[in-house]
C-alpha cells in the first residue's frame, strides 16, 4: 500500500519500508517523455514546459548579435550563472527543436563531435551477412552523426548545439573547431572514398528517429547552427578562435535579480519570509563560490516545511563550489 509522505521527510534512515508517494519535483527537475515525431522542431505534447529564463535587455542583445551574424556565442560567467541554460532559452524561443549537447572534457575531439565510425561493428555484421548469404549491410547503417555533425544537417531553419564547458578540453581543441565553423561542412573519408554509384548514402544522427544524407562524403548546412558555447573560464582561448565569437559574459544575479528568478520559478509565493534565506545565500556567496540554482533549491526545500536553519542541511544544499569537497 503506498501512503502519503509524512511532512517532508520520505526517508528516516530507521530501517522501516514505508512505501510513500513521490511529491512533486521542483520544476528545474521536471522531465517530460522523449520526443516521438521526426520534426525536430516539432515537440511532443506532452514534454515538460520550457522553465523561464530571465536576462537582461542589453545580454539579449548580445544574442541577437550572434544570431544575425550567424557567429558561435561563447558564454562565460560564474557556475550557476545560467550559461547552459541559455541555450534552451533560446531554442524555446525560437521554436528551433530540442539542443543538441556536446559535453566537452579532456578527451573530446572534433571529429567525435562531427561523426563515429563503427568499422568493428561493420566487419562482424558484414561477415554474418556473408554466411546468411544476404546482402552485405550499408555502410551508412555505421555511421553515426555527432552532436556537432548532427548540426550540420542540412534543413531550412537552424539547429541549436551547446557547447558545455570548451574550457575542458584539450588546449587545440578551439583551433581544430575553427575550419567547421568557417567552412559549416566536413567531409566522412569512409564515404568518401565510396564508388559513383555509392556517392549517396543515409546515415543515422544524433536523433533515433532522424537520418541524414550525405553526398560524395560531405555534408554542408544550409543553415548555420545556433552554437552557444559555454566557458567557466579555466583557460583562455586563442585570439584566431575569440575572434570568430560573439562574446557575452553573463554577470553574478543582484538581489533584486535573485528575487525575480525565485518568482519567474516558484511564484510569487515563494518571496514570503525569504528575507533571512536570501541574506544567508548573499554572505556565503560573497566569501565562497555559489550558484543561483543553489538559493531555488533552498527555497524550494524550505517552502516544502523543511528546517533550513540547522546549519548540516544549509550547509548541504549552499556548499562551496570552489575548492576540495
Amino acid at each position: 500500500m503506498v501512503t502519503t509522505y509524512d511532512g517532508w521527510r520520505l526517508f528516516h534512515g530507521d530501517g522501516r519500508q514505508r512505501p510513500v508517494e513521490m511529491p512533486p519535483a521542483p520544476p528545474w527537475r521536471t522531465f517530460g517523455p522523449p520526443e516521438t515525431d521526426g520534426d525536430p522542431a516539432d515537440p511532443a505534447e506532452d514534454a515538460a514546459p520550457a522553465r523561464p529564463y530571465l536576462i537582461s535587455p542589453e545580454h539579449a542583445d548580445v544574442v541577437n548579435a550572434a544570431l544575425h551574424l550567424r557567429r558561435p556565442l561563447l558564454v562565460t560567467g560564474q557556475p550557476g550563472a545560467g550559461k547552459s541554460s541559455l541555450a534552451r532559452a533560446i531554442a524555446h524561443e525560437l521554436d528551433l527543436g530540442d539542443v543538441l549537447h556536446w559535453p566537452v572534457n579532456s578527451r573530446s575531439t572534433v571529429q567525435d563531435a562531427l561523426y563515429r565510425y563503427d568499422a568493428i561493428g561493420r566487419l562482424r555484421e558484414t561477415a554474418l551477412s556473408r554466411d546468411r548469404g544476404e546482402a552485405e549491410p550499408p555502410l551508412g547503417s555505421f555511421v553515426r552523426l555527432g552532436p556537432l555533425g548532427t548540426a550540420l544537417v542540412p534543413g531550412p531553419r537552424p539547429r541549436v548545439l551547446l557547447v558545455d564547458e570548451l574550457d575542458k578540453g584539450d588546449v587545440d581543441l578551439p583551433n581544430d573547431l575553427l575550419t567547421v565553423f568557417e567552412e559549416g561542412e566536413f567531409e566522412i573519408p569512409e564515404l568518401a572514398r565510396l564508388p559513383e554509384e555509392q556517392s549517396v548514402v543515409e546515415v543515422l544522427t544524433e536523433r533515433a528517429d532522424e537520418r541524414a544524407t550525405v553526398r560524395r562524403g560531405r555534408l554542408r548546412c544550409q543553415e548555420f547552427p545556433v552554437v552557444v558555447i559555454t566557458s567557466n573560464g579555466e583557460r583562455d582561448f586563442p585570439p584566431a578562435f575569440l575572434r570568430r565569437c560573439v562574446r557575452l559574459e553573463l554577470p553574478t544575479p543582484d538581489e533584486a535579480r535573485l528575487r525575480e528568478i525565485v518568482t519567474a520559478h516558484l511564484g510569487e509565493d515563494a518571496l514570503d519570509d525569504v528575507d533571512r534565506l536570501l541574506e544567508t545565500f548573499l554572505r556565503r556567496r560573497s566569501a565562497r563560490q555559489l550558484a543561483t540554482d543553489q538559493l531555488l533549491n533552498a527555497v524550494f526545500l524550505r517552502a516544502r516545511g523543511v528546517d533550513l536553519s540547522a546549519d548540516e542541511l544549509l550547509d548541504a544544499v549552499l556548499h562551496r563550489l570552489g575548492g576540495v569537497v
